[in-house]
């Protein structure tokens, strides 16, 4: 009696070892896709990613450098003060979307240029995204915004 316990008991652990690491997997499996990492322009042009590899870029609009083309077509380089990348979008910018203004692009970098499929901007005077933030002060190029623009 004493031995059929035992061995249910390891038929159970060993089943929910078996259960448990098919679920991870399923989980790994279902999230490759939705994982996008944030680099900053500097990163990029250190350490250039495969043209597969979708990810986040963050920095600042480089003044000078916004082109509206044929059709939807834009293209602007990202800075971050220490290095600059060229971006290309296609599709309707957000209206807060301007030059010396943050933003964050999803996309591929393909060719030297990151084709972005999504671009976000800041949403009022003071917000900008915490990886941007970081980067910049990186950088040494980072500007608080006023004491009286973060209270309102």
């Amino acid at each position: 009696m004493r031995g059929l316990k035992k061995k249910r008991r390891m038929q159970v652990i060993a089943l929910t070892v078996v259960a448990l690491a098919a679920s991870t997997a399923l989980i790994g499996y279902a999230m490759r896709d939705g994982i996008s990492f944030f680099r900053s322009p500097s990163q990029v042009a250190a350490a250039p990613p495969a043209p597969s590899e979708v990810f986040r870029i963050g920095g600042l609009v480089e003044a000078g450098t916004l082109v509206r083309g044929q059709g939807e077509t834009i293209t602007f380089n990202v800075t971050d003060g220490g290095a600059s990348v060229a971006v290309a979008y296609t599709g309707v910018l957000p209206d807060l979307f301007g030059e010396g203004e943050g933003m964050v692009g999803t996309g591929r970098f393909v060719d030297g240029t990151f084709r972005a499929t999504e671009i976000l901007a800041k949403h009022d005077e003071s917000y900008m995204p915490k990886e941007v933030i970081d980067s910049l002060k990186e950088q040494g190029t980072y500007k608080a915004p006023d004491a009286e623009m973060s209270m309102n």
